[in-house]
């Protein structure tokens, strides 16, 4: 397996494993490069300036060849320089490009070379998903299906502060590219072996769970004692709970060794929120909710998430806490493997009220999702965005009433569904709600959006799946008897009134999870069949003709 250090800057979006692959990813980045040179022409430059710097684009590549670490020897990621970086990376596509190309990210950074400038944090993952903060709509021509916003875009989201585009505002091509160019990116991933500079450590610990607390005590204790290669002692983050926890022992930590005191640090939900590229690797000890809990703590960007089984049936949990002393020795050492895991961004769309209520009850949430009110953005306003790992639930919540939710993919309305509710799961959540609705298992590799209808009162609603590629729309039509309640991985349980509706779509920040060095993808179907029982039934015995040889059975 090749290796490829992590730390270095230039890390592209292929991740490339060896020379050739450098090669081509360096030539996709030429390419690249020309586009945002173009792109951050002033709005006063003449058609003469964009033609002579693309002439001396031949000088610039023949610079980048010389600047461009090759290998493993590039240059360190700066941690200083990334404090601004918290909220704007991510997977974005080619939008000039009339073809799918084999990679599809593009740096975020709208500076001119050389790329050594570019700013760069300490997690690799930030360096291969690097983008643009916003996306500019007015290239894309509104006439081609193609290049149209699959959702309403009101410009009171843009109140909220500053953000990244969402994915429910990308034209079908857009989406498309980005979920292409995440698909290719985890399958490089997933045949290098990548090389971190870890510095700190984020240690998570299965919550409500007192008995793990010293299991996150010893483990805290043992990354506290060790050096890397270089030397260096590394910063171990647990959560603000353990400063007073008298089973973690903070003080008696502190006695140890003066230095723990500084090297010994809280993290809060704010922190992670705030700051995520702060942290090298994600120590997740517990179970599923574990990791669960660790892609709800990092709504945008994830660092890679290291899962020691300490929970009940571990899907997500690749690595036995019993040898975890080995285990990060040899990672920390000899570099990890890496599998991005999709996500969906779901967004609230609230209804705005009407000031006549006759004019409200004679609304149509067909009519104002894909009819003649699709272009009128007045009708509904963002309420909140999340990116989720397992699934988007819509249920009837407290009502006795069965639920009425419409259902639309992109710019179709689907079906009315009649049911106590709706799955839409990930496949990483095809073995979570989504299969005890009756859903359909599903490889976590597989590029899909699973629905599945919880009680249909129907003896025809069986599951579907849906491309990754397709903008989800499920909402509550304005005729409805009652609300439905949406939760998101279990989480910010609310109520959806009639006229409301959440939008699911595949997130440009996928959730890189840490695999053993020494397997690979079909320990999906181990797990399965080791939690689950999978198939698991006595083996037929064979027919006893009484030693004869031929002839057929009577």
């Amino acid at each position: 397996m090749a290796t490829v250090n992590a730390s270095v800057g230039d890390l592209t979006a292929g991740g490339a494993a060896d020379s050739k692959q450098q090669e081509a990813v360096k030539g996709e980045e030429e390419v690249v490069s020309k586009e945002e040179e173009e792109d951050d022409d002033d709005d006063d430059d003449d058609e003469e300036d964009e033609e002579q710097g693309e002439e001396g684009e031949g000088e610039e590549e023949e610079q980048e060849e010389q600047q461009e670490p090759e290998g493993d020897d590039g240059g360190q990621h700066s941690t200083s320089d990334s404090e601004g970086l918290s909220e704007q990376l991510e997977v974005i596509f080619d939008k000039h490009g009339a073809q799918r190309r084999r990679a599809s990210l593009t740096p975020g950074s709208k500076q001119s070379r050389p790329k050594n400038n570019r700013q760069t944090t300490s997690c690799f993952v930030h360096s291969l998903l690097e983008a643009r903060s916003k996306y500019n709509p007015s290239t894309a021509n509104p006439d081609d299906d193609l290049h149209k916003p699959a959702d309403k875009n009101n410009q009171a989201e843009a109140s909220q502060g500053p953000q990244h585009t969402q994915s429910r505002l990308l034209t079908k091509k857009q989406l498309s590219d980005m979920a292409f160019g995440i698909r290719e990116l985890s399958k490089k991933l997933g045949r290098i072996r990548l090389m971190l500079k870890v510095r700190n450590v984020f240690l998570l610990t299965k919550a409500h769970d007192q008995k793990l607390i010293q299991y996150t005590r010893n483990v805290a204790q043992w990354l506290l004692q060790q050096k890397d290669a270089d030397g260096n002692q590394y910063t171990v983050w647990v959560e603000e709970t353990m400063k007073d926890n008298k089973s973690f022992g903070v003080d008696a930590l502190y006695s140890q060794d003066e230095s723990y005191r500084e090297r010994l640090k809280f993290w809060t939900t704010e922190l992670c929120k705030k700051k995520p590229h702060l942290f090298e690797i994600c120590l997740a000890l517990g179970g599923d909710g574990t990791v669960l809990y660790a892609s709800w703590l990092f709504q945008r960007i994830v660092p890679p998430v290291m899962s020691f089984a300490l929970g009940s049936l571990g899907f997500l949990t690749k690595f036995d806490y019993g040898h975890y002393e080995e285990t990060l020795t040899r990672a920390f050492r000899d570099g990890l493997t890496v599998s991005l895991r999709l996500r969906f961004e779901a967004t609230i769309m609230r209804s705005t009220k009407k000031d006549n209520e006759d004019d409200q009850h004679s609304r149509d949430l067909v009519d104002e999702l894909i009819g003649n009110g699709a272009d009128d953005a007045s009708t509904h306003l963002p309420g909140g965005t999340h990116n989720i790992l397992n699934d988007i639930v819509m249920d009837r919540g407290p009502s006795a009433t069965m639920s009425s939710i419409e259902m639309f993919g992109d710019e179709e309305h689907f079906t009315t569904v009649q049911a106590d509710g709706v799955c839409v799961a990930t496949p990483t959540g095809s073995t979570a709600y989504n299969l005890a609705a009756g859903g359909s298992l599903c490889h976590p590799d597989n590029p899909v959006i699973l629905v599945t209808a919880i009680a249909p009162h129907t003896l025809s609603f069986r599951p579907i799946i849906l491309p990754d590629t397709i903008v989800l729309r499920i909402g509550v039509p304005y005729d409805a008897r009652a609300s439905c309640w949406a939760s998101f991985d279990g989480k910010e349980r609310c109520e959806l009134t009639p006229g409301d509706y959440v939008t699911i779509s595949a997130s440009r920040f996928p959730f890189p999870s840490v695999l053993p060095l020494d397997r690979r993808s079909e320990d999906w179907v181990d797990s399965i069949s080791r939690t689950l029982n999978w198939n698991n039934r006595q083996r037929q015995k064979a027919f006893d003709d009484g030693g004869k040889t031929g002839g057929g059975g009577q």
